[in-house]
């Protein structure tokens, strides 16, 4: 927490901000995907497998962006597997249509949504003391995009771009009240993805007016915890409106040259990553591992992290690896 205030301190700390479990916290706790999606107790023993088994500094929950469109109860989420998070499989509106969403107050007792909340009490509970509890949750442009497909919106920006702000702001209704609803909950940290703002979709100017602006309004209004923004891709060049959403700290992935990542941010905001997911969490080895992390360190993150969600299938020797380069 004292990194994410920017204070100095002797070294960064090491986390997992984005999705934090794998096949190896798995079998070394006994709880597994699907049932841990759906479980509050396995939810949080999972959640807590980052710091348990590999010595992060962190505990998080949960472990993909379905909670909110499948508690919204508009459409199917196919379960997933242990080695693999769940899909949306379908879109069930189309732009023209009314956004007649479930109620806030009605979604946060709806489904999984309920069930991460009641897990993020249980982390705060149990591990609390120790470590901060890093609560996640999807973006509205992204939830957006899972009731009208993201093509769409994005088509659209270009068509018709009343009707997209007004199926960004209605998603932004729901992920309002649920970063509070997180933080509420116990959440020191709420960490919202929003990778369908990449600059692979949305244009530095697109992204303020249709992703940003909502955020703002959304994350970084929350009472009582740290909104972290997570985007996806190579976002060196919206890391400025990124930091105008407002937020204290921005998560970001290796795609992004960390010693550049580190001089745009200058100290306004705390940088969260970026350690490749891919390469080398996946494909390489224990060697590549510590040597990205030594260099995200030296570069000047405030914390050390994978740049994005785990895979479930990094091995442990790697996050093992990935850890000790920071904490010895």
């Amino acid at each position: 927490m004292d990194a994410l205030a920017l204070k100095d301190l002797d070294r960064p700390p090491v986390a997992i901000f984005t999705q934090s479990a794998t096949m190896g916290q798995m079998d070394k706790i006994g709880v597994a995907w699907p049932e841990a999606h759906y479980d509050a107790d396995k939810m949080a023993k999972l959640g807590a497998a980052q710091a348990e088994v590999f010595g992060f500094e962190a505990v998080r929950a949960p472990f993909c962006l379905t909670v909110e469109i499948d508690s919204l109860k508009v459409t199917t989420v196919e379960q997933g597997r242990k080695d693999r998070t769940p899909m949306v499989k379908g879109h069930p509106f189309a732009l023209e249509d009314e956004p007649n969403l479930m109620a806030p107050d009605e979604f946060l007792k709806s489904g999984r949504a309920a069930i991460v909340q009641e897990a993020i009490g249980k982390l705060k509970a149990s591990h609390g003391a120790e470590y901060p509890v890093i609560a996640g949750n999807t973006g509205p442009f992204t939830l957006a995009g899972h009731c009208v497909s993201t093509e769409n919106l994005v088509l659209y920006i270009m068509v018709d771009p009343d009707l997209v702000k007004k199926w960004v702001a209605a998603a932004n209704v729901i992920c309002k009240a649920y970063t509070q609803a997180l933080a509420d909950a116990g959440g020191d940290v709420v960490q919202m993805s929003e990778p369908s703002a990449s600059t692979d979709l949305l244009s530095p100017d697109m992204f303020t007016e249709y992703a940003g602006n909502y955020m703002g309004d959304s994350l970084a209004t929350i009472r009582g915890g740290i909104g972290v923004l997570h985007i996806c891709g190579n976002t060196t060049d919206i890391l400025n409106n990124m930091i105008a959403v407002g937020v204290k700290a921005l998560s970001i992935e290796e795609k992004v040259v960390p010693e550049e990542g580190v001089k745009i941010v200058n100290k306004r905001a705390a940088l969260i990553g970026n350690i490749g997911v891919v390469n080398p969490l996946l494909q390489g080895t224990p060697a590549d591992c510590m040597a990205h992390a030594k260099r995200c360190a030296a570069a000047g993150f405030n914390v050390v992290a994978p740049g994005c969600g785990l895979s479930a299938l990094i091995e442990n020797d790697n996050l093992t690896a990935l850890v000790k380069a920071i904490k010895g």
